[in-house]
């Protein structure tokens, strides 16, 4: 399915390609702060349709994922990385695509703290 996303004031907007029906929630320092619920998509799945200029970056850790951020609302819509076959992914915040029906995801809990 075709899907739309963006931060909270409009300034990182994309649209994305994927069946939406589970999502992970990683306790990992990072998402257990931002609250995300994720899923991942082929990097090739997802769109920007604003500049990506207007995208902020932050990396910790390992430095393996790119954690794209708002630096106007604060809000992080999506992140980039890539699997353990080495394609690239993104990992998209379901909570930036209103289309999407929270309460009907199957929700995961990842124990990122310990990795």
């Amino acid at each position: 399915m075709h899907y739309e996303g963006s931060c909270h004031c409009g300034n990182i907007a994309f649209e994305v390609e994927g069946d939406f029906n589970e999502a992970i929630d990683c306790n990992c320092s990072l998402c257990r702060r931002r609250g995300s619920l994720l899923a991942f998509v082929p990097r090739d799945k997802l769109t920007l349709t604003t500049p990506e200029a207007n995208v902020s970056t932050y990396t910790f850790n390992h430095h393996l994922i790119q954690h794209h951020f708002c630096a106007k609302c604060g809000i992080a819509p999506y992140g980039e990385g890539a699997a353990p076959n080495g394609a690239a992914m993104a990992a998209i915040n379901l909570r930036c695509v209103p289309a999407v029906d929270l309460a009907a995801l199957k929700v995961t809990h990842f124990n990122g703290k310990d990795k």
